[in-house]
């Protein structure tokens, strides 16, 4: 009777959520697809570029966010608002990634397979679109809570606040790492380096506001600062399969471009924005992404 129960309970909230459902299995289908043919390339012999940098680059994204995570051992909280403006610089940093180290190299590269710039973007235009409907069905689906909206997602009840907690840094950190899997998936360094550079740096403050975020939740320090790091994990597990997806085909490469910046753009704008202006601390989050931005911009002309 009880599994009767929950499957109809479960039933419903999918139903609730038709279009964020269709939306990840669409996701999902595709991301399934494109690996399977790099699968099938790797299977016939072939060697895959770039995937030494790509695990290079999500461990570097665990390292930082482990770096950022040790001053949890003596802080207990940061004043809100510089909180607030050290993750608007992380957010204008991932912001500026995402329309300089994939969508614009992902238009270059759809141009040059297609022949036509316009048909070039329409394909990373897919890739935009597949990426916002994963992250949107992760989010619907995904049990996970953020530390100002409570939870959220199909059966948080079953789970305690500290679980839902890092499920919801996962949301974050797996993208961040296909990203930069899907940087180096060519063996580019003038766009992995960038983009890998971008994401590691923007690690180290949300390392610390996961931190202490979970020191604030009623963790010791020692622990609080170890599961932060641990949620760096979830970088290394991505970036080979953001290399997966976009090196079966030379046209799943711009795709999986535009498949990690509409990620990623969807995780700044509807996570990490919003958290950043619940406080009264906009024109600080907003200084602050703005000087991100810049300074992505800056390191994108510097290292690609």
């Amino acid at each position: 009777m009880r599994f009767f129960r929950n499957g109809t309970r479960t039933l419903d909230y999918v139903l609730k959520h038709a279009f964020a459902a269709a939306g990840l299995t669409l996701a999902l289908l595709s991301v399934v697809v494109m690996t399977g043919m790099t699968g099938a390339r790797i299977l016939s012999g072939e060697a895959i570029p770039g995937l030494r940098f790509a695990f290079l680059g999500g461990l570097a994204g665990l390292v930082a966010t482990s770096v950022g995570a040790v001053p949890a051992m003596a802080l207990r909280a940061l004043p809100q608002r510089v909180e607030d403006a050290l993750l608007g610089g992380a957010a204008g940093m991932m912001l500026a990634a995402g329309v300089f180290s994939l969508l614009l190299p992902g238009l270059e590269a759809g141009a040059l397979h297609l022949g036509n710039k316009g048909a070039g973007a329409a394909v990373v235009v897919l890739g935009m679109f597949l990426g916002v409907f994963l992250m949107l069905g992760i989010e619907s689906f995904l049990p996970h809570e953020h530390a100002k909206s409570g939870p959220s997602g199909l059966g948080y009840e079953r789970y305690d606040r500290i679980c839902l907690f890092v499920f919801a840094i996962a949301v974050h950190n797996l993208p961040e790492g296909m990203a930069i899997g899907v940087g180096f998936s060519q063996g580019d360094m003038g766009i992995g380096l960038p983009l890998t550079t971008a994401i590691a740096l923007q690690d180290i403050p949300e390392g610390l506001a996961v931190a202490l975020a979970l020191r604030a939740a009623g963790l010791t320090p020692g622990a609080a600062v170890v599961i932060s790091a641990a949620t760096g994990v979830l970088e290394l597990l991505g970036a080979p399969i953001g290399v997966a997806l976009s090196s079966g085909l030379p046209l799943a490469y711009p795709v999986g471009l535009g498949l990690a910046g509409g990620a990623m753009i969807f995780v700044v704008s509807h996570e990490i924005i919003p958290e950043t202006h619940r406080n009264g601390h906009q024109t600080s989050a907003t200084l602050g992404l703005m000087i991100g931005f810049a300074l992505m911009m800056v390191m994108d002309t510097a290292l690609g």
